[in-house]
């Protein structure tokens, strides 16, 4: 479904992604469309170096380096930062390094931003977790979409008034 997700896309925006989202077509459909991306590298990505790792700098969790590289689509080179983090004691999955894909440019966008950004996109995944568990907005009886939805968007809701006073 990623030909229909690049229709809603807009130029100008930055769509921050996991690794599923990760595919020739997709990253160079965002960038057709204007938009920027900072997408986590699939294992199967099939990418070419165009120079070698260089060291960055370094956030807590890890070193940050970042090269760049090339991606082949339909004939048509895209060239793109690859910015790895090589983490001082492996995720939750055992992974020893985080790689992100990305076109900010270098001069604007440094990658130790690069990589805050990728990090803190879990905080929209939290939410909706979040949501889910102390909400009860997944409620199994509603087999009903346009239920379920209202349902989900209340609970959104009950979290947007709650949540100032989540500490007290």
């Amino acid at each position: 479904m990623f030909s229909e997700v690049l229709k809603t896309v807009k130029e100008g925006e930055l769509w921050i992604a996991d690794r599923n989202m990760c595919t020739v077509g997709f990253l160079s459909g965002l960038h057709r469309s204007g938009a920027n991306f900072v997408i986590r590298e699939h294992k199967s990505m099939p990418w070419e170096a165009i120079n070698s790792l260089q060291a960055v700098g370094s956030i807590e969790t890890g070193d940050l380096f970042e090269q760049t590289v090339s991606l082949s689509d339909a004939g048509k080179l895209l060239l793109m930062r690859r910015v790895v983090l090589k983490l001082k004691k492996p995720d939750r999955n055992g992974e020893n390094e985080i790689a992100i894909f990305t076109m900010l440019p270098t001069e604007t966008v440094t990658a130790v931003v690069i990589a805050q950004l990728y990090r803190e996109r879990r905080s929209v995944e939290n939410l909706f977790q979040t949501v889910t568990e102390n909400y009860e907005c997944q409620i199994q009886t509603l087999g009903y979409p346009k239920a379920a939805l209202f349902s989900f968007c209340l609970a959104l809701v009950a979290h947007n008034i709650l949540e100032p006073f989540a500490g007290f």
